[in-house]
């Protein structure tokens, strides 16, 4: 028998004054109310109500559990009441993992005006070019770049993340101008994130050819940041996240290379670990990312994966 329940029927039974009408009160049957009763004296060990054909009393030990069981019901009644009030109200703290390239003046505009749509919700984020586990880490969400999220895990497309092929004119102007073709980068050095295989990479030209992208690194790097400083301080070329660098490039800091050419397109997902009573402040955060950074592109679909955590 369900341990709490015995503890709501025992309650009721000292307080109807009998068995029959505690179970009215309960909507159960009188000799299921008996029986919630002697299953919590037998867990006990001990008598709690002297029972005869027209009398129930509380014997010594029942009136001590009476009174300290009766508390903790009424505490747990009050915390399931203010669950209830406050189910549908954003609040409490978000802790969030992010690529590190969200650091950026578009990014922290949207979260200002999340914060200013829900005051009552602390966003702690963690930007991190690493994938973190999100129930091992304590994590409500994790937004990641990628052509494929795990299955493990319920992903939600928020939008397209193009990525550029980027250097500054003094360092193209030093190695010998603009390259026309990807075989001209192989004459350049490259900015290379530590956590890609540079033996995969491609191009898709005009008419969708494929090239092969052969990168000649200068430094490896697993933080973004870094990448970019290191592509202002003329030590070579990167692909950086539109996010990051369309300032440098409207300004011309930065020039774009290769226009006509492009990597896989990379989606920006938010992934979280289950559907089942998803708190008001994760729901409405993904919400209201999806409607600031832009509708995902139609193949992407529907939200997917699967209810298992990871």
């Amino acid at each position: 028998m369900d341990r709490m329940t015995s503890l709501r029927v025992f309650r009721e039974v000292v307080e109807a004054g009998s068995f029959v009408a505690a179970a009215g009160r309960l909507g159960m049957s009188a000799p299921m109310a008996s029986k919630h009763v002697a299953q919590l004296e037998k867990s006990l060990g001990a008598r709690l109500l002297h029972r005869s054909s027209r009398h129930l009393s509380l014997t010594e030990a029942g009136t001590a559990w009476y009174e300290q069981s009766r508390r903790a019901l009424d505490l747990l009644d009050e915390a399931e009441a203010a669950i209830g009030q406050t189910s549908d109200v954003p609040r409490g703290q978000l802790k969030v993992s992010a690529p590190v390239w969200c650091a950026t003046p578009r990014f922290a505009r949207v979260l200002a005006d999340y914060r200013e749509k829900y005051p009552e919700v602390l966003v702690d984020m963690h930007l991190e070019n690493r994938k973190v586990d999100l129930a091992a880490d304590g994590y409500d969400l994790a937004l990641r770049a990628t052509q494929e999220p795990s299955p493990a895990l319920i992903a939600r497309p928020l939008c397209r993340v193009p990525f550029f092929l980027a250097g500054t004119p003094a360092y193209l102007e030093r190695m010998g101008g603009v390259p026309a073709v990807p075989a001209d980068l192989a004459k350049l050095g490259a900015i290379v994130p530590s956590y890609v295989n540079l033996d995969n990479l491609a191009l898709k030209g005009p008419g969708g050819r494929m090239f092969p992208l052969r990168l000649v690194p200068a430094m490896r790097s697993d933080d973004t940041t870094l990448t970019l400083h290191a592509v202002r301080a003329d030590m070579g070329i990167a692909y950086m996240p539109t996010w990051l660098i369309d300032d440098d490039i409207a300004q011309g800091r930065l020039l774009r290379l290769l226009p006509d050419f492009e990597a896989a397109p990379v989606t920006l997902f938010a992934v979280y670990t289950s559907r089942q009573y998803m708190a008001p402040k994760l729901r409405t955060f993904i919400d209201f990312l999806g409607e600031r950074l832009g509708p995902p592109a139609a193949s992407q679909g529907k939200p997917r994966g699967t209810l298992n955590a990871s």
